[in-house]
């Protein structure tokens, strides 16, 4: 990934590790792209995602820009400046000051890119400088440096977590990028981590392709260079599906999801190989999990109501999660929806609270200034499927 060439707009150009200068995307051009990009907060489960950058060049066959339909952008462009796009954060509707989880550059590009990393620490610094000590969510598979270590641990307020996306697939038409480069990146950040934290992100996992027990011993001995490790399926829709289908890459599945796909064969292996692994190889099925537990703090999703979630977590965990867990009252829930200003149906049980009416960015914001879990009516979450999709579960 040094250097070679790329598909951009239409035409190759030559990519390199020294290229720094990101152009902002002319007024003009910004009609040809999807909206959704052209709105650069987007509220996710594991946070309030910052996208101000678009374009990657690392060509992650399974990646998320698929439904966006900018895939073969691959040099990164900025939407507005780093200050504004800040500005446009901590301003936004559904920011909470300490207490909304935030993520960064996680759905259109990379954040250590050579082109990017500035941006990156633009962002942070910023963020930084204002007090803020909400989490900060950075995830990554390109290659991170002492240098980058160093700068990161100079933040003071923020709880700042690498994440290391690592699966272990080495079919270059799936993942052209070497996977050693994010493994290697795991082990200096870990190596050198002081104010900050690491997760091994082990994923996306799927069965046939990266969960032999070969793959899974390296994935355990990996493990031990993070603080956790978090993991998880493979998110594939038709969009992508499609773009199996045109490049020749067998296809994972018999049909796509909504949700991640994480079989129940397949999660019962992952947990068995860690379960010998010892402090080091602790292991977490959901995001906000295990960055709540490098931290040593409570999930900020309250993903104790579904205990059969917790069933792998350390009992340190377990039992900082319980002292914070408390379910709410109707009149507290229907005072948020309210402030909300949006017509909803709720109730609440020992779990979670099940809405109607509620688009996904609504019921995150219920769930993280409750610490408690909120489900759509119509998408149930299903006893131990954690949330995910019905693809090897129908058993």
């Amino acid at each position: 990934m040094e250097r070679g060439e790329v598909w951009c707009d239409g035409t190759w150009i030559m990519y390199n590790e020294s290229s720094t200068a990101i152009e902002l995307i002319p007024f003009s051009a910004r009609s040809h792209l999807d909206p959704a990009l052209l709105e650069p907060v987007e509220y996710r489960k594991s946070g309030l995602s910052l996208n101000h950058i678009i374009g990657c060049p690392l060509d992650c066959s399974y990646c998320v820009r698929h439904l966006f339909h900018n895939f073969e952008m691959k040099q990164p462009r900025l939407l507005m400046t780093d200050d504004e796009a800040v500005d446009h954060l901590v301003n936004h509707k559904f920011f909470q000051r300490n207490l909304t989880p935030l993520q960064l550059f996680n759905r259109a590009t990379d954040p250590f890119l050579p082109a990017v990393r500035s941006h990156t620490f633009a962002v942070a610094e910023n963020l930084d400088r204002r007090g803020l000590q909400n989490h900060l969510l950075i995830i990554t598979r390109f290659r991170v440096t002492k240098e980058d270590c160093e700068r990161l641990n100079r933040l003071r307020n923020l709880k700042i977590t690498l994440l290391f996306t690592c699966s272990g697939i080495t079919d270059k038409r799936i993942e052209p990028i070497d996977g050693t480069i994010a493994a290697e990146s795991l082990k200096l950040a870990f190596t050198y981590a002081q104010s900050y934290r690491t997760i091994f992100y082990l994923r996306p996992l799927v069965s046939g392709l990266n969960d032999s027990d070969e793959h899974l011993l390296r994935a355990v001995e990996l493990s031990r260079h993070a603080h956790a490790t978090v993991f998880t399926g493979l998110f594939y829709r038709n969009e992508i599906r499609a773009f199996y289908e045109t490049s020749g890459i067998p296809e994972p599945f018999d049909g796509t999801a909504r949700r991640k796909i994480m079989p129940r064969e397949l999660e019962a292996r992952i947990i068995d190989a860690f379960k010998h692994a010892g402090r080091l190889g602790i292991l977490f099925r959901k995001t906000s999990c295990g960055v709540a537990f490098v931290h040593s703090l409570p999930d900020y999703n309250g993903h104790f109501g579904i205990r059969e979630i917790c069933d792998i977590c350390p009992m340190e965990q377990v039992e900082r999660c319980r002292r914070v867990w408390n379910k709410p009252s109707q009149d507290r829930v229907a005072e948020l929806i309210s402030k909300l200003d949006v017509e909803a149906v709720s109730d609440i049980d020992d779990r979670a609270i099940h809405t109607d009416g509620l688009d996904e960015a609504h019921r995150y914001y219920i769930q993280h200034s409750l610490g408690y879990q909120v489900h759509d009516r119509k998408y149930p979450h299903k006893f131990q499927r954690h949330g995910r999709a019905d693809i090897g579960w129908e058993s």
